[in-house]
């Protein structure tokens, strides 16, 4: 008699864990959906390419440490990706790993080894952010006579002033806004988690005339940034925007092209602006969404002028305590004098 063939349970649990898992029992963001669906179907051409068979023949004994750890090599050794990168990628295999584990107990063997590879430690490099001159500079080379431009300024103002991740003000609608006092723009961040930002003055006019200048009756439920093609602006969208800013102000700013800059030191740019001007550190914590205060305590570790304002404040050691004491008195004298 022929033996039958095994289950194959693969293609089953990635179509529980991503049509009512993550979406129905966990709530998470379409974001965070996207963001794991990615990285497994990365996972998935990998070994299939590394097996020689389609995606459709690979069962769940394929996706084994081994060649999880293969993968994470690849991502860093054929893609160029950052450690930073790579242990995303490895969360969302973790994440999914330990729905297989509760869906599926005579896996759990599987699950453990999988669960058990490690993060890899990541350099702690320093922040780069812009100064208020920089940010200036971007500014002010931005031609404000085009749509475009106009777009462009209204999105690095909203930026700078809020604080907030890319994704959060691309996310932007009209509903939103408030631009009549108390300026104000609601944002939605990780864990679905909502907060309001403050608006300067200068930014709510330049909002106001920014949705003037799109000249459409703009519904509550519109996007407010779009693109050429007015479709919603991706964050990718963001970035090449902020980097051809960059690039024209350049000119005007040359320390500009010595630093590492994204969309997200906009977000390190408004945190350090916040705390050189005597905000504190809670405060900065919650208009940044951060989860935690720890968080935050990283940019009081950044600005250089600030060091230079605590050691010019530090009395310098006298040359003479080079010279030998005579006996333990002077010693202790000396160091309360400190």
């Amino acid at each position: 008699m022929k033996k039958p063939a095994s289950t194959n349970l693969l293609g089953a649990i990635v179509r529980d864990y991503f049509t009512d898992h993550l979406p129905r029992l966990r709530g998470s963001s379409p974001h965070t959906i996207h963001s794991y669906r990615d990285s497994l179907a990365l996972l998935l051409r990998f070994i299939a390419d590394q097996r020689k068979v389609p995606v459709a023949a690979l069962d769940l004994a394929d996706l084994d440490p081994p060649h999880i750890l293969a993968f994470l090599s690849h991502l860093e050794d054929r893609r160029n990706n950052g450690v930073a990168t790579r242990n995303v990628r490895l969360a969302a295999i973790h994440a999914f790993f330990r729905f297989v584990a509760s869906r599926n107990p005579e896996q759990l063997d599987l699950a453990q080894r999988v669960i058990a590879v490690p993060f890899k430690r990541a350099p702690n490099r320093a922040i780069d952010y812009l100064e208020y001159e920089e940010i200036d500079s971007i500014l002010k080379a931005i031609d404000r006579t085009t749509s475009q431009g106009v777009r462009d300024y209204a999105l690095l103002a909203t930026m700078f002033n809020t604080g907030g991740r890319v994704q959060e003000i691309v996310d932007l609608r009209v509903r939103d806004l408030q631009l009549i006092k108390p300026f104000q723009v609601r944002l939605f961040g990780k864990g679905k988690k909502e907060r309001y930002c403050p608006l300067w003055p200068e930014t709510a006019a330049v909002l106001k005339s920014f949705n003037k200048h799109r000249k459409i009756e703009l519904s509550p439920e519109a996007h407010l940034f779009v693109n050429h093609r007015g479709q919603p602006l991706s964050r990718f969208g963001a970035r090449h925007i902020l980097s051809r800013c960059l690039d024209a102000a350049s000119e005007t700013a040359p320390t500009l092209a010595k630093k590492r800059l994204h969309p997200h030191s906009m977000r390190h740019s408004t945190a350090v602006a916040l705390l050189k001007s005597g905000v504190d550190i809670s405060t900065i914590s919650h208009m940044l969404g951060h989860a935690s205060p720890t968080t935050t305590n990283r940019y009081a570790k950044v600005d250089l002028e600030m060091k230079r304002k605590a050691i010019a404040k530090v009395r310098p050691v006298s040359r003479k305590s080079r010279t030998p004491w005579a006996k333990d008195g002077t010693i202790l004298d000396w160091l309360e004098s400190l």
